[in-house]
């Protein structure tokens, strides 16, 4: 039977039995370790000095003691190869690229949490000079925040406008009087301006043009942390687009003025209406509860004189009033 080569961290059974047995009588003879050369090989056995034909076991103290100098100086030379590493490599990771960041950071990163997602935010708001942007709808990156995570974020945004950045928020006409996102923006002192619209996308955050946060999920457990430059580049469109068809809210409040008495949110649940939406689903995408969407409905259909829900649809159309400019 061939005997297969290996390492003395994978000592063979028929090995370690004749190691033991060497060990326990203090020799064995040379022809029974034929089957073992493992054991010569590797230097548990050696020859007797007067007799050749014996073999003498070392001594598993000594033995292991030499072996673990070797790992030692191995892992030795291994720290040292490190240290060497680190010494190179660090100075060039403080280094950053044209653009103002580090050269090892995503372009993409999934945050995962509340904590991770506000503390990302709130690191890249440590470093804003010039501008955030945010648009919040009904739903949020994060679910509701403690009195003193709002008294936090309000300090980290007063110190963002103390810097002389200016914020610019986007809200639906529905969260007008609720705080803001970075706490109470009627209490910010500083260069900010927050204007409304009927419907908007999910939150987004803009920070110095550089690094973007949207939600990556339902329940705003997850988020997206954005820094490719092609993608910033479309956010700040799409969000100067959008803060041009919105109505001032602070510091200047500017009223939407009514059509042949239909009110602005009237005006967004008829063309609503008019794709066949259902209560539910235009009360979700104008950020109020079905309720109140139902009593705007009831209104609607009032001052246009309807009696029925096909043909309020109808009256809508004919009155033309989704064709007039507010």
């Amino acid at each position: 039977m061939s005997h297969r080569g290996h390492g003395i961290e994978e000592l063979c059974d028929a090995g370690t039995e004749l190691y033991a047995r060497a060990l326990r009588d203090g020799h064995l003879r040379a022809v029974d370790a034929a089957d073992a050369p493992c054991l010569t090989d590797l230097g548990l056995l050696h020859p007797a000095v007067d007799d050749l034909g014996r073999l003498e076991p070392v001594a598993p103290a000594a033995l292991l003691g030499h072996l673990l100098r070797g790992s030692r100086t191995r892992v030795a030379e291994e720290r040292r190869r490190e240290d060497r590493l680190v010494a190179l490599f660090e100075p060039l990771t403080r280094l950053e690229t044209r653009h103002g960041r580090p050269a090892d950071t995503p372009t993409l990163r999934i945050l995962s949490g509340t904590e991770r997602i506000n503390g990302a935010i709130g690191d890249a708001m440590a470093d804003a000079t010039e501008e955030v942007l945010c648009i919040q709808s009904h739903a949020g990156l994060t679910g509701p925040r403690g009195e003193a995570a709002g008294e936090a974020a309000f300090a980290r945004d007063q110190a963002v406008l103390d810097r002389g950045a200016r914020m610019r928020a986007l809200y639906q006409h529905t969260l007008r009087h609720l705080p803001s996102v970075y706490g109470n923006f009627e209490q910010l002192r500083g260069d900010i301006a927050v204007r409304g619209l009927d419907e908007l996308p999910d939150r987004l955050i803009v920070i110095d043009r550089t690094v973007a946060f949207v939600p990556a999920g339902d329940d705003g457990r997850l988020a997206l942390e954005v820094r490719h430059p092609a993608l910033l580049r479309f956010f700040v469109t799409a969000f100067d687009r959008l803060w041009r068809l919105a109505t001032p809210m602070y510091p200047q409040a500017v009223e939407r003025p009514s059509l042949n008495g239909v009110t602005p949110r009237q005006r967004a649940i008829a063309a609503l209406l008019v794709e066949g939406h259902t209560d539910a689903a235009i009360a979700e995408r104008l950020g109020m509860n079905v309720r109140t969407a139902r009593v705007h409905i009831a209104r609607l259909a009032a001052t246009l004189g309807s009696e029925s829900r096909a043909q309020l649809g109808y009256l809508i159309a004919r009155s033309g009033i989704l064709d007039q400019e507010p």
